[in-house]
């Protein structure tokens, strides 16, 4: 048995929920149903406002580009390079370029962190298991 409702929503949480249908091919329907079940996808908007671009992107991917990002890893020259820098900053040994170096590459370690978390927050609340893997 089932009934029908009515319901004014805000356009912004029913643009985030047809985005999720068409990532995962499924019906609006069973997606506001899933919804309502274990509530909304995972939000975005209380991320840095610089960041928020980057994450509301993740909504449109499907699962296979999702556990793409989930999954990935920062390469070996990148994190050397980051952590060169970080240490000779605590020396105070950086020249301006170096310190706007250091800065964007901070910039770009937040943005990969979040983007890999609301991936995997956003696999699970489609019904995947994440475990961590061996």
């Amino acid at each position: 048995m089932s009934a029908t409702v009515t319901l004014d929503i805000p356009e912004h949480i029913h643009q985030r929920l047809v985005s999720t249908a068409e990532a995962t091919q499924r019906p609006l329907n069973d997606i506001i149903l899933r919804a309502l079940q274990i509530g909304s996808p995972p939000p975005w908007d209380d991320v840095p406002p610089e960041f928020q671009a980057a994450l509301a992107a993740l909504d449109r991917l499907d699962d296979d580009a999702l556990w793409r990002v989930a999954r990935s890893q920062r390469s070996e020259a990148e994190l050397e390079r980051y952590d060169e820098l970080l240490d000779r900053n605590q020396n105070s040994n950086l020249t301006a370029a170096e310190q706007n170096e250091l800065t964007a590459l901070r910039k770009e370690a937040e943005r990969f962190m979040l983007c890999k978390a609301q991936a995997t927050v956003l696999l699970r609340w489609r019904g995947h298991s994440i475990l961590p893997e061996a």
